[in-house]
């Protein structure tokens, strides 16, 4: 089950009707988690979760317990928002931050005073780096008390790493960026820090090459840089590397970098982006991947292995509620029993 934002957490902890909608979908064998804040920096959305409190700590408790109960993996993904952030979202006393001072050319919904347009964000200095990398070092302590079987850095979907990775919003003269390794640099540095805080079997890393999410630009160096990323995930020996490959599959040029990739990682290769049953069954027969992870099909049919297996129809979901605050749209979808 790929990681969906669903902004059911009110005032960033997890409450008891999360813990029933992952249970409910517990069948998928592996979970991966909503984007999940490791600092009140890295919060940007309405109603996203955080783990960096006891509070929150003590709500994902109960999440790990519930899909273990029922037979389930479940890791936990780290998403440091960056600059895709609205200060009506965030907790007090926090601000936004990216690598560089570059402003999103697009709006976000806030709770309490609608639509926004996001604010400039503050440019972090190299001491402030290191405190965010410490920072996700922590996030993957807690969620290993918090009983999760790993964690996931989102390093997709132009978020605070991606950020880091991509030239238009990453404008460092610093070690930070620039070239391929330096704008590499923050992803492998916290990849790094995890691995030392909970072990590199414990660890995966989601990338999203020709992203253009989140108000990104293609840039030239994608084959290389990605080509780049991969070597050195592969030298650090994680779990696993899902990629989001629908918009790489467009082109033959993206199509042969996610080959390349796939020679490269020598561990588990998670493919996600649109995939329904026959393709997932095909990109596996063909070798392209080891696991296929499935969103939006999770979110109205909490027992799509059960519907796969047997062939059987899928339930739509409805769009106008996948981001609404109640349980409505979230738990109270059937299984076919």
């Amino acid at each position: 089950m790929a990681p969906m934002t669903r902004s059911r957490a009110i005032n960033s902890i997890p409450g008891e009707n999360v813990a029933i909608y992952y249970a409910q979908r517990a069948s998928a064998g592996l979970i991966i988690t909503e984007g999940t804040a490791p600092s009140a920096n890295g919060i940007g959305y309405a109603r996203t979760p955080g783990i960096f409190t006891k509070e929150q700590i003590d709500g994902w408790k109960k999440v790990t317990k519930a899909v273990h109960d029922k037979g389930g993996k479940i890791i936990v993904q780290l998403m440091h928002v960056g600059r895709i952030a609205h200060p009506a979202n965030m907790l007090p006393g926090s601000k936004i931050v990216a690598p560089s001072a570059v402003v999103p050319k697009s709006e976000m919904w806030t709770d309490t005073l609608g639509m926004q347009p996001m604010p400039q964000p503050s440019e972090l200095t190299e001491e402030e780096i290191r405190l965010t990398v410490a920072e996700f070092a922590q996030a993957a302590k807690n969620a290993v008390e918090a009983g999760f079987d790993g964690v996931e850095l989102h390093g997709a979907n132009g978020y605070l790493i991606e950020q880091f990775i991509n030239p238009s919003t990453n404008k460092r003269t610093d070690a930070y960026g620039g070239s391929t390794e330096n704008r590499s640099r923050f992803l492998i540095e916290t990849a790094n820090a995890v691995i030392a805080a909970i072990g590199k079997d414990k660890v995966g890393v989601r990338i999203s090459p020709y992203n253009t999410f989140n108000d990104l630009e293609l840039y030239p160096e994608i084959t290389e840089t990605y080509k780049y990323i991969a070597e050195e995930l592969n030298k650090l020996d994680i779990l696993y590397l899902h990629i989001i490959d629908a918009l790489a599959n467009a082109s033959e040029e993206g199509r042969l970098l996610v080959a390349a990739i796939r020679k490269t990682f020598n561990k588990t290769l998670i493919l996600a982006g649109g995939y329904d049953k026959a393709r997932a069954e095909q990109a596996i027969e063909e070798g392209r991947g080891d696991l296929v992870s499935f969103g939006r099909f999770f979110i109205s049919n909490p027992d799509l292995p059960e519907r796969f297996r047997n062939n059987a129809p899928l339930a739509e979901g409805n769009q106008q509620l996948f981001y609404a605050a109640g349980d409505e749209g979230y738990t109270d979808y059937s299984s076919l029993n």
